[in-house]
């Protein structure tokens, strides 16, 4: 249904499972428009990560080999000015992150998207969101440079909790699809937990590995984690472990992410542990295996990162490691994909006997980190991130610890005002329990 409406010239916001195929209900439409009048900038493809525009640049390349289809990628972390002489030889399709392609528009005039006929947006409510990554300036500056008269595709595993912001951008007789279903993860999907005290999360991590290692060796195991320190901490312990490990997280170069991912993808190492900037869009056939080290903050972060395994109709697992801290996050990932996640059973005898060795190498782990310039390169990356948006980062970082000195201010005032509401308290207590005393002693003498 959705492909006839595309090619029909409407706009569409598509929501559908996870692995089912919405990539190439977008890279069809766009190439059987392009096959009709071939020219200059046609397309334009925005999405959240540098990894899922390679992809999707791949799907392109693939289907529209025949009719000598050319792309481009602008994403971050890759050479400016080969991107720029890219731009510049007018690529039919351009796959590109919000961030370095209005930097591209920002800075060079030897290219125009100004009549480009689809502006396709995936993950379009990772785009749309307002967080931690932040793409609304960005997306401003590319609304701006891009034709009012065009066709506006927006697709996402969970659309619906944006729509209105989407409804806005899309504007010429938008549609929404969505594929009906009460389940919003896949039947194929076999979703379990473990429950588990905090201190005891890594070594049940190191057990369920070296279980399916051991009973299915041929098998890629995908390992989400929250943070990019925590990721690498983790992939040195596997590594310690002599399990074929490797990581993708965003502070890592961009060579060495695309060089990680390849060689996860051609099952050179069959786990691969990733923070978020894995978790949406990427097809990986070979993955039988999500574990969340983490319970995810929010359902939708949850039904990205299993939807990496259990795609196009094949079977998955996916393990989420639960905490006593995490039972209401569990109680919410339920509700929101309508299934109900069971226990995946562990013979806790087995993980207490690795439990001290598994301590120990985080521990050591954690020291060889802290001797390198991982937290420096982080630093780093902020100040280089600032400089970007036009803020000067001393004035930001001086900025920053004035705010936090008011806010210090503040906290001991209010324990100041605290103290001498407790000690009035206190002092009327005293005075009624005197007058108490006295007026038993008055009682006493009457009787």
């Amino acid at each position: 249904m959705i492909l006839p409406l595309c090619c029909l010239g409407r706009d569409c916001m598509g929501c559908a499972k996870t692995g089912s195929g919405k990539t190439a209900a977008f890279v069809l439409p766009v190439l059987q428009k392009l096959s009709e009048d071939p020219y200059g900038i046609f397309c334009l493809v925005l999405t959240p990560t540098r990894e899922l525009a390679y992809q999707i640049a791949e799907q392109f390349r693939v289907l529209g080999k025949p009719m000598g289809l050319r792309d481009c990628i602008i994403v971050g972390g890759m050479d400016m000015i080969t991107q720029a002489l890219e731009l510049s030889k007018k690529p039919h399709v351009v796959v590109a992150t919000p961030g370095r392609l209005a930097d591209h528009i920002r800075s060079s005039d030897t290219f125009s998207i100004k009549k480009i006929q689809f502006l396709i947006l995936d993950e379009a409510d990772r785009l749309l969101e307002q967080g931690c990554t932040d793409f609304t300036k960005d997306l401003e500056v590319i609304l701006a440079a891009v034709p009012a008269k065009r066709q506006t595709l927006l697709f996402s595993a969970t659309l619906t909790d944006t729509l209105q912001e989407l409804k806005g951008i899309a504007m010429n007789r938008p549609f929404f699809w969505e594929s009906k279903s009460e389940v919003r993860t896949v039947e194929e999907l076999d979703q379990r937990y473990i429950l588990t005290p905090e201190k005891v999360k890594d070594a049940y991590l190191v057990h369920l590995i070296q279980k399916f290692q051991d009973e299915h060796d041929d098998w890629s195991i995908m390992i989400f984690t929250n943070t990019c320190k925590n990721c690498q901490i983790l992939t040195m312990m596997m590594q310690k472990f002599n399990f074929p490990t490797i990581s993708l997280h965003s502070m890592m170069k961009q060579k060495q992410r695309f060089a990680n991912l390849a060689k996860f993808k051609s099952s050179v190492f069959k786990i691969l542990i990733a923070t978020d900037v894995a978790s949406r869009g990427l097809d990986i056939p070979t993955v039988q295996v999500v574990i969340n080290h983490n319970t995810p903050g929010l359902p939708k972060i949850y039904i990205h990162r299993v939807g990496r395994t259990a795609r196009a109709g094949r079977h998955g697992v996916s393990i989420t490691l639960v905490t006593q801290y995490d039972i209401h996050l569990v109680h919410s990932i339920e509700g929101q994909i309508q299934a109900k996640l069971k226990e995946y059973p562990v013979e806790e005898k087995e993980v207490l006997k690795i439990l001290t060795q598994v301590n120990v190498a985080r521990r050591e782990c954690e020291i060889k980190l802290e001797s390198t310039d991982f937290d420096e390169k982080k630093e780093i990356n902020k100040r280089k991130q600032m400089i970007l948006e036009g803020k000067d980062p001393d004035v930001e970082a001086k900025r920053k610890a004035e705010l936090e000195k008011i806010r210090s201010e503040k906290r001991k005032f209010k324990e100041r005002i605290q103290e001498t509401i407790q000690k009035k308290q206190h002092g009327m207590q005293k005075k009624l329990m005197k007058q108490k005393h006295i007026q038993k002693k008055k009682a006493e003498k009457s009787t």
